[in-house]
């Protein structure tokens, strides 16, 4: 059976988590957190911070016993059968083909913005962006990696400076009164910021490709989840402290002024470039070796588990590559807006990482505080469905595309023994 190459190290790992959950809602989210309950917005990160270790922790353990190229989509095909995983499987993938280019026309929308480019530039910012990942993968993980490090260290590094520069500004006039609204903001504000902690299940997906699986998997994931807390809670600290967030959508713009002066409007601009980068990177990557999984085992068409020399999924991101064309298409033709665009794939993700929680609680049973804490993590996934409203069409239209795609291979592939079709021997994802 065709193996992907074990090169992801430790410090690759915690970069790739990081950067798969820090997404762009960091430039927004604080500000428009602290608008909806005040200073009490804290309490909505501190709480989320808290309730993302469990989720996160729940997709190292799985990655760490099932390191499998498949990732949340083998899981749920070890738990639940084939046909579930499948499903979740082309839910991630579906989700990606759209999550990635708008990932990057954000990106690109604040760098062209800061230049002066226009919507044109904007675009080609955006395919740029999606066109890198896609060579850096098919280069290989082991310098997509060490890119991502260090762009994540980069990326850390301004949030850092621009939260330590705006320190001296913080009032404490600012924190009151710390409950303007009353509680109940308070707990819209937490829904909000759920968004921000989604992405754990995605590098589940390049664990075939861990050096040590078993033990970088647990730390890699801790290591990140502390990174991401820290790094969201003090940037809501400040953006608090220092009364940013009456400008929402260009609050960390504010931050940026206070420790790199005027040139703190380019220096956001670059942050989210690279912000953006660094996500589409890990999801690009996800996605491909997700479609490689599904065509070794017989799940897909067969041209997706093409290797490189390198040993790089070259099938997998073919499919990428085309979806992100269909996408930016769309966008750049008028067929579709931005914000219509972001809101398609939210629940197709939501379920793919309901489907890894679900897995988890029958594949960990070997541990009652696993079973809990994965437990927890699948009723927190859960409650937040009912809030993606209409989006829940696209994941009924991928299970739609799906259920033809399994109708016509059954129809027009021959039987062979056992009733088994070609392909299918590795009937486990």
């Amino acid at each position: 059976m065709k193996q992907l190459k074990k090169t992801i190290s430790l410090p690759q790992i915690i970069a790739l988590y990081t950067a798969a959950v820090l997404g762009s809602g960091i430039l927004i989210v604080p500000g428009l957190s602290a608008q909806i309950a005040g200073p009490s917005c804290l309490i909505a990160w501190a709480v989320m911070a808290v309730f993302t270790l469990p989720m996160a922790i729940t997709m190292g353990w799985l990655s760490a016993k099932y390191p499998h190229a498949g990732g949340v989509s083998h899981f749920v095909t070890l738990a639940y059968g084939k046909q579930a995983g499948i499903y979740i499987g082309w839910f991630f993938i579906m989700s990606v083909m759209i999550g990635a280019p708008v990932a990057a026309l954000t990106g690109a929308g604040y760098l062209s913005s800061a230049m002066g480019w226009g919507e044109s530039g904007r675009i080609l910012a955006g395919v740029a962006m999606v066109l890198g990942a896609l060579i850096l993968n098919c280069r290989g993980m082991e310098l997509g990696g060490k890119i991502q490090v260090a762009i994540v260290s980069s990326i850390l590094i301004v949030l850092l400076l621009a939260i330590f520069g705006a320190v001296p500004f913080v009032q404490a006039s600012n924190f009151s009164p710390f409950l303007p609204h009353g509680w109940i903001p308070v707990g819209v504000a937490t829904t909000i910021l759920f968004w921000c902690f989604i992405g754990w299940e995605a590098v589940s997906h390049l664990s075939e490709e861990f050096a040590n699986p078993q033990r970088d998997s647990i730390i890699g994931v801790i290591c990140a989840a502390i990174i991401v807390g820290t790094i969201y809670f003090f940037t809501a600290f400040v953006t608090v402290g220092t009364g940013s967030y009456t400008h929402a959508d260009t609050a960390i713009s504010f931050l940026m002024r206070f420790t790199f002066g005027k040139s703190g409007q380019l220096l956001t601009a670059i942050l989210c470039f690279l912000i953006c980068s660094a996500t589409v990177i890990a999801y690009t990557g996800a996605a491909s070796r997700l479609a490689f999984a599904l065509a070794r085992a017989g799940n897909a068409p067969v041209f997706l588990s093409r290797l490189s020399k390198r040993q790089t999924p070259t099938g997998g991101l073919a499919l990428m590559a085309v979806g992100f064309t269909l996408s930016f298409t769309f966008y750049s033709t008028g067929v579709i807006s931005l914000a219509h665009l972001l809101l398609l794939p939210n629940a197709s993700f939501i379920l793919t990482y309901a489907g890894g929680c679900a897995a988890a609680i029958k594949l960990l049973k070997d541990s009652k505080c696993r079973q809990l804490i994965s437990l927890l993590s699948f009723l927190l996934t859960v409650c937040i469905l009912p809030f993606v409203g209409w989006a829940l069409l696209y994941p009924l239209f991928i299970a739609f595309l799906v259920t033809f795609y399994l109708l016509w291979r059954k129809k027009h592939t021959a039987p062979v023994k056992h009733g088994i079709f070609p392909g299918d021997s590795d009937s486990i994802l």
